[in-house]
């Protein structure tokens, strides 16, 4: 959806933080910078956005984000507990506000039964609050289900920054 024209979602998010005087962090280790480019396609994005993170493997979670290593090796890095830490690691290192991560498995491979390609985790964290963490399985190729976690983790951030005081 980025391009010529900003696409609305990411326009209205940042209308909305820019308003509250909100700061972001981004850690997409499934769409790999995809959430931040929609974001950074709307003119005046540096207002908002304080920093993105791309970690991939579990070394850079572990040394990016602070994330212990023991609990990737119980959860993996698509869980529940992995996109929590990932949030609070990028709160952690940044001075944002609000925190957005995303894991998941955008295929074609790397499905098991029990996480199945298009499986993700989205958490959106303010800081020192808890984290609300979606859990989500995106159906399509792997263009389809990186595009599909970018949209669902900018309406979590509008529906929790909507519900913020």
């Amino acid at each position: 959806m980025t391009g010529e024209s900003p696409d609305v979602l990411a326009r209205e998010v940042l209308e909305r933080c820019r308003a509250a005087g909100v700061r972001l962090a981004l850690v997409e280790a499934c769409t790999g910078g995809l959430l931040c480019a929609r974001l950074t396609d709307v003119p005046g994005a540096s207002a908002v956005v304080e920093r993105g993170f791309v970690p991939y493997s579990h070394e850079s979670k572990v040394e990016q984000l602070g994330v212990p290593l023991e609990l990737l090796q119980a959860h993996g890095s698509v869980s529940v507990e992995a996109a929590e830490a990932l949030a609070r690691g990028a709160l952690e290192r940044s001075r944002a506000d609000w925190a957005v991560a995303e894991t998941g498995i955008a295929g074609p491979g790397g499905g098991t039964p029990q996480k199945p390609v298009g499986l993700a985790f989205i958490a959106v964290l303010r800081r020192g609050e808890q984290a609300t963490v979606e859990r989500h399985v995106f159906t399509g190729e792997r263009a389809g289900i990186r595009r599909a976690v970018a949209e669902r983790a900018l309406a979590l951030l509008l529906e929790q920054l909507g519900t913020a005081s």
